[in-house]
């Protein structure tokens, strides 16, 4: 579904899902496990065409495609499967006092929904909208062509277009949205849900700090700085690292063995490397040179900073303390510029970190464990790493999302699965075990039981219970 989708087909396509929902077709383990099975084959038995999307959308290098879209998201269905028995069991709690005897569960029930991530909205047996970005044309193009040769129809539907069908999207009453993408966006998603208080899921990035210590292996570091950094879409990654912070003293050696492992790694014409993805599209392109051209910031750079707007590509560019009124350090990058500001103690950092909204993610390279328990505890982010950068999101027992003005919610494994369900409470009991000090008329003695049950002395129930001459009968009277 694409052109001509407005707010009555909107409303329309919600209505048949919700039917859907409700006939209970989505509810059962051979359903979810179907779906996702279907999901793993159509990444399997289309690798090449989800590789040359990226490439069309990206200049995204094949080998990168396979690492960090194709097994990720196969891992990901394949974990899924694995584990969705046992996610969809009712989980025993204990019960108390109060309603003894009883006993007590929680049942996770699906919602209805839209948008990404597919595989955990399937998992906790939802009907799912999903509607892709329209920046990335070819990848949207081929979900929209292939999702629907694969999953269940009348419960899974794609819905490709831009503001228009966002728009229509969003006017209808939702059970839960997920969206990933700007804060700026975001906002927008927000308003939109609060008309229908619907609960949300926001996965929104930011500025994701990268502290270098003086005491670590050098090589190692800038290694994983780069690949962190300039190997995942070049910069073009809501996790990727945003700015560096080292010490005045340590900058000069971080900087050479930056600049060496970029050479290595990408030529001394990065803008010809083949292992570089490009940048999206033109109007994020314009967006990055403005950051780059800024009078404060053209005098900062101290590596690349060559240009091809004819194929959208930027080398890999450092740039050596950058003013803090910046544009560049205001705004979240999403691109292959790294700023690197120095202090005079690494410890400083957390207070430049602490002044800016909170990142999705933040990474701290040392060999120091009390600064590394400081950091953990001192710097509020979606998520950490400690001695390398970007790993946290393939571990998918780990929880990924943001944090204030980086998002809220979480998702990954379990965690998509326990976003995209109702925690119902349900309570049973029986029709024995009454007891009357909670039914009126109050007398002194069933009041001096209910207040010992609130300040945990139950000794005049437990009389009471027990038959003790004289509390029975006050406690029926």
């Amino acid at each position: 579904m694409g052109k001509g989708f407005d707010g009555a087909r909107a409303a329309e396509v919600v209505a048949e899902l919700r039917e859907t929902f409700r006939s209970g077709r989505t509810r059962s383990l051979r359903w979810r496990a179907a779906q996702l099975k279907a999901l793993a084959r159509m990444i399997d038995e289309n690798e090449a065409d989800i590789a040359a999307a990226l490439y069309h959308d990206l200049a995204k290098p094949p080998t990168e495609s396979l690492l960090h879209e194709i097994s990720l998201a196969k891992e990901a269905c394949l974990f899924a499967l694995k584990k969705l028995k046992r996610w969809m069991k009712p989980q025993k709690v204990p019960t108390s006092i109060t309603t003894f005897p009883s006993s007590a569960k929680i049942v996770p029930e699906p919602f209805v929904l839209s948008m990404d991530p597919v595989i955990g909205a399937i998992a906790a047996g939802n009907t799912v909208v999903l509607k892709p970005s329209e920046v990335a044309t070819a990848t949207s193009s081929f979900i929209a062509k292939k999702l629907p040769h694969y999953l269940d129809n009348s419960c899974i539907r794609v819905v490709e277009g831009s503001i228009p069908e966002a728009s229509a999207l969003l006017e209808q009453k939702w059970d839960k949205i997920f969206y990933t993408g700007s804060a700026r966006v975001g906002r927008i998603v927000m308003a939109a849900a609060v008309k229908h208080l619907t609960p949300l899921v926001l996965e929104l990035g930011g500025k994701c700090p990268v502290l270098v210590d003086s005491n670590v292996d050098i090589k190692v570091v800038a290694k994983r700085i780069v690949v962190g950094k300039w190997g995942c879409n070049s910069g073009q990654a809501c996790i990727a690292p945003d700015y560096i912070i080292t010490t005045k003293a340590f900058a000069p050696k971080l900087v050479d063995a930056l600049k060496i492992t970029l050479e290595k790694f990408y030529g001394k014409d990065p803008l010809g490397s083949k292992d570089l993805s490009r940048i999206v599209n033109s109007s994020h392109f314009t967006r990055l040179k403005n950051l780059l051209d800024e009078e404060k910031v053209s005098g900062t750079i101290v590596h690349g900073g060559q240009e091809d707007e004819k194929h959208l590509k930027i080398a890999p560019t450092l740039l050596l303390d950058v003013p803090s009124d910046a544009s560049i350090m205001k705004e979240e990058i999403f691109g292959p510029l790294m700023p690197i500001i120095t202090v005079d103690d690494l410890e400083h950092s957390f207070d430049v970190i602490n002044s800016k909204p909170k990142p999705l993610a933040a990474y701290l390279f040392t060999k120091d464990h009390k600064l590394e328990k400081k950091f953990v505890k001192t710097v509020s982010a979606g998520g950490m790493l400690i001695n390398d950068a970007i790993l946290q999101f393939t571990n998918l027992h780990l929880p990924f999302g943001g944090v204030g003005e980086s998002g809220m919610g979480s998702y990954h494994g379990r965690f998509s699965f326990d976003a995209f369900s109702h925690k119902k409470a349900v309570l049973s009991r029986g029709f024995s075990g009454e007891i009357p000090m909670r039914y009126p008329p109050y007398t002194p003695l069933k009041q001096k039981v209910l207040r010992g049950l609130v300040t945990g002395n139950v000794l005049p129930l437990l009389l009471a219970l027990v038959g003790w001459p004289g509390h029975r009968k006050s406690l029926v009277a």
